[in-house]
């Protein structure tokens, strides 16, 4: 029951991002507005963490699965990709590396704050 109950809160929330998806018109997938709008949740601890753990454990942990059909999908239509395999393929690189660098990047800034935070406590 508690998984059911976890999993709904979540589904619920993905239910709402469509809806603000429906009425704002931005070029903006759906479910991001959902996932901003469990961050936000989660921020003001309207949704606390315990609320949904184990469910977002399992669904991180079933993803790659996740990734099978439109890997399949791919190989179906490779006859339309042999043309473009080679732009394509140095666009994913390269976007893999930027993707990269900015998460990097991001996460020495977060860990740099926090650090700086520990000290003006410890002071």
């Amino acid at each position: 029951m508690k998984y059911l109950k976890q999993f709904l809160i979540i589904i619920g929330i993905s239910f709402l991002g469509e809806v603000i998806h429906h009425f704002i018109p931005l070029p903006i997938p759906a479910s991001i507005y959902g996932m901003l709008l469990l961050f936000l949740l989660l921020e003001v601890r309207i949704v606390k963490p315990e609320h949904i753990r184990e469910t977002c454990t399992f669904l991180i942990q079933a993803m790659p699965i996740m990734f099978i059909p439109p890997g399949v999908g791919l190989l179906e239509k490779w006859g339309y990709i042999d043309d473009i395999w080679l732009p394509l393929i140095a666009a994913l690189a390269i976007s893999t590396i930027v993707v990269m660098a900015i998460s990097g990047w991001v996460t020495q800034l977060v860990n740099r704050a926090i650090h700086k935070k520990d000290q003006e406590e410890l002071s």
